[in-house]
C-alpha cells in the first residue's frame, strides 16, 4: 500500500498534523477501528484530558498492533471532543501518538456517551 498526502493549493492548507486528503493506492486490506474510549483494562478513567487522550491513542495503537498494523497504516481519524477547550491538548496528544504521520482528520465537538469521557476517537487503517 502507498499513501500520499493531498493538499490542494486551491483550498486552505492543513493547520498541522494531518492531510486534507490521503491518496491510498494498492490497499488490499482495511481495518475499521471503533470509537476508542479513555478507559484502561481495569475500567479506570483518568481525570485529566491529556491522560485520557494518551490512553485513547494507546488503545488505538493496541488495536492496530493486534491486527499487525502500525501508525503508518492510519488513513482517516475522527475525534469526538466533549468541548472545544481541549482542541490544543488534543492536537498535542495526536502528534505524540502519530509523530510525523498525517492521516486525513476530522474533529467534532459533541456530547460523548459517558460524561466522564472527554473524548472518543475512531480510525480507519489500510494495508
Amino acid at each position: 500500500m502507498q499513501s500520499t498526502p493531498v493538499n490542494s493549493s486551491l483550498a486552505p492548507g492543513p493547520s498541522g498534523g494531518y492531510s486534507q486528503a490521503l491518496d491510498v493506492r494498492g490497499a488490499t486490506r482495511w481495518l475499521y477501528i471503533s470509537g476508542q474510549i479513555p478507559v484502561d483494562r481495569a475500567g479506570v478513567v483518568p481525570a485529566a484530558f491529556a491522560e485520557q487522550a494518551d490512553l485513547v491513542w494507546a488503545n488505538i495503537l493496541a488495536q492496530l498492533d493486534a491486527a499487525g498494523l502500525g501508525v503508518a497504516n492510519l488513513v482517516k481519524v475522527t475525534t469526538f471532543l466533549s468541548s472545544r477547550q481541549y482542541a490544543d491538548e488534543n492536537g498535542e496528544a495526536r502528534r505524540r501518538a502519530l509523530g510525523s504521520h498525517a492521516p486525513a482528520l476530522t474533529v467534532i465537538i459533541a456530547g460523548i456517551y459517558d460524561e466522564e469521557w472527554l473524548l472518543e476517537i475512531e480510525a480507519i487503517a489500510a494495508a
